[in-house]
């Protein structure tokens, strides 16, 4: 934001803020009593207490959940109230700003890869030397589709007014959550 990379950084900030939000109070639900929790992100928080489960998956299953679920309901809670109003090209702007994090995202994998799961997992120093920059740019791609897949579900709800169709369609994008989740976690067990 303090770059000047975005069209509307007031936007962004709210944005990044408000995401961050709906992950505390998922958080917090879980806490309580699990079960209060969104589904994907009872499997995100009961996958960190096996054993079994590596450090990246653990990290894959929380993004996951605060991608292909929390960020839908981000975009349609920030958009909603504005989306009549925007002109096509504002619209544009906001899918362009929405696009603009990837490269954010990207810019941050070595990072968080180095800080967070190389020291609980010294293995993977070794493989992101040897793979030098292609594991950040699988994990980048990765995310990008995750993310272009949340806009077209934030349209899709943005699309109707109808509470069974918005339902219907919050049940599908967590059922699609829980079976990337699923996969992420078989991929080693």
């Amino acid at each position: 934001i303090e770059a000047e990379e975005f069209h509307d950084p007031l936007w962004i900030n709210e944005l990044v803020r408000h995401f961050a939000g709906y992950y505390f109070v998922a958080l917090e639900a879980y806490e309580r009593h699990p079960a209060a929790a969104p589904a994907v992100w009872q499997s995100a928080h009961a996958a960190t207490g096996d054993p079994d489960v590596t450090p990246l998956q653990k990290i894959l299953l929380g993004i996951n959940a605060h991608i292909n679920f929390d960020l839908v309901l981000t975009l349609v809670d920030l958009l909603r109230p504005e989306w009549d109003t925007l002109s096509p090209d504002q619209r544009t702007a906001r899918y362009a700003d929405h696009c603009r994090v990837n490269a954010v995202i990207g810019r941050t994998i070595d990072s968080v890869q180095a800080t967070i799961l190389e020291p609980a997992m010294p293995l993977m120093a070794l493989m992101d030397r040897l793979l030098g920059p292609v594991d950040e740019l699988l994990i980048s791609r990765l995310i990008s589709r995750w993310r272009e897949t949340v806009w077209r579900h934030a349209l899709t709800l943005l699309a109707t007014d109808d509470v069974t169709t918005q339902a219907e369609v919050l049940i599908r994008m967590e059922q699609e959550a829980l079976a990337v989740g699923a996969f992420i976690y078989r991929a080693d067990t």
